[in-house]
């Protein structure tokens, strides 16, 4: 069996859950979907009798003391803390340059949910297998609607892995589609939602790294070589740290390597991007309401999501609305405008 290092990787501000995400606690540490919160439930569907070794994080200062707070005590946990946010290519090869050439990095973010974590779990092992022998993995998420934001993977031919475990190379990487685009993707079939999950060998990683974005791999490299540990905490060098270029793994590495590859799952994912992909996640009832915390009360309402930490709503007469009450502040907006949460003043000016 493979052993997989799950990387979690945390980060952001979550200003599209605002006002319940906030900048100095956003959206992975709260408990949005169960009574685990986000990272919690991410660390928890990498036990070690699956064959996931310990955990490695990546987060910054701000986020620190929530990410000790509910890691809780795994023997051989990492906590690397980023000096300054520089996107995920900088964090996963910073991980990568703390683990051997051999490990196989498993990916994941930690705001997500994954309803099924054996759906998940079976996923992982397969693409550790496919990875194992030389390719950059990412996790192909069967799509059930045309959704427009997130990308997409177009499957190309078949692969097999010595072990047997199958996948498919990576034909395409498609940036975020129109409607219509999307609407093409689920009618012919082959393509999967880009969940932002991989699994890839450590010297595989470094290498394509290197080829197509050296920049980032010498100075992380230089970073964590000039780093420091404490306890389970490692702090790279700053200064050097903060000279290295911010990119995303996807256009940095899975989109220029000529060994990228999938493996199809569904697993009940969703990326919880914004207030209508939560209530979609919690599940509703006969007319597709969802009420949470206080006292709720809806009158004639249809697919209508309301989140309150304390005060009392009512709402009458309303379909395709959201309202969320957090402390002093109120949003309240229409499904179709979930996507512009972000944008308002209290979500920008943290």
């Amino acid at each position: 069996m493979v052993t997989l290092v799950p990387v979690i990787l945390c980060g952001g501000s979550g200003t599209r859950l605002w006002p319940r995400s906030r900048a100095t606690k956003p959206k992975p540490f709260l408990p949005l979907v169960g009574d685990r919160t986000l990272f919690e439930a991410t660390v928890g569907r990498c036990p070690p009798d699956l064959g996931f070794a310990a955990p490695i994080v990546v987060t910054g200062h701000l986020h620190l003391e929530h990410v000790e707070a509910q890691l809780g005590e795994i023997a051989g946990a990492q906590v690397l803390v980023e000096p300054v946010g520089r996107n995920t290519a900088a964090a996963i090869a910073m991980a990568a340059c703390r683990l051997p050439d051999d490990a196989v990095m498993l990916v994941c973010p930690s705001d997500h949910h994954i309803g099924n974590a054996q759906a998940f779990a079976e996923a992982a092992l397969a693409a550790a297998a496919v990875a194992g022998e030389g390719w950059l993995v990412s996790f192909g998420i069967e799509p059930h609607a045309p959704e427009t934001g997130f990308g997409y993977l177009k499957r190309g031919e078949a692969i097999e892995s010595s072990r047997g475990t199958k996948g498919f190379r990576t034909a395409q990487f498609v940036e975020k589609p129109d409607l219509e685009r999307a609407k093409g993707f689920l009618a012919e079939g082959g393509y999967a939602w880009n969940g932002g999950i991989f699994a890839f060998r450590v010297k595989d990683f470094m290498d394509e790294l290197t080829a197509h974005r050296p920049q980032i791999a010498s100075v992380i490299r230089e970073a964590v070589a000039k780093g420091k540990e404490d306890g389970q905490r490692f702090y790279p060098d700053a200064e050097t740290f903060k000279s290295v270029e911010s990119d995303s793994v996807d256009y940095a590495v899975m989109e220029n390597t000529t060994r990228a590859a999938m493996v199809p799952t569904d697993m009940d994912w969703s990326d919880i991007g914004n207030w209508d992909a939560l209530h979609i996640a919690l599940g509703a009832d006969g007319s597709a309401n969802t009420a949470r915390g206080g006292e709720v009360e809806l009158i004639d309402c249809r697919n209508v999501l309301v989140d309150t930490d304390g005060p009392r709503v009512s709402v009458i007469g309303l379909e395709d609305v959201i309202v969320v009450v957090d402390g002093n502040d109120i949003m309240i907006t229409s499904v179709a405008g979930v996507q512009k949460v972000g944008k308002l003043a209290g979500a920008v000016n943290q």
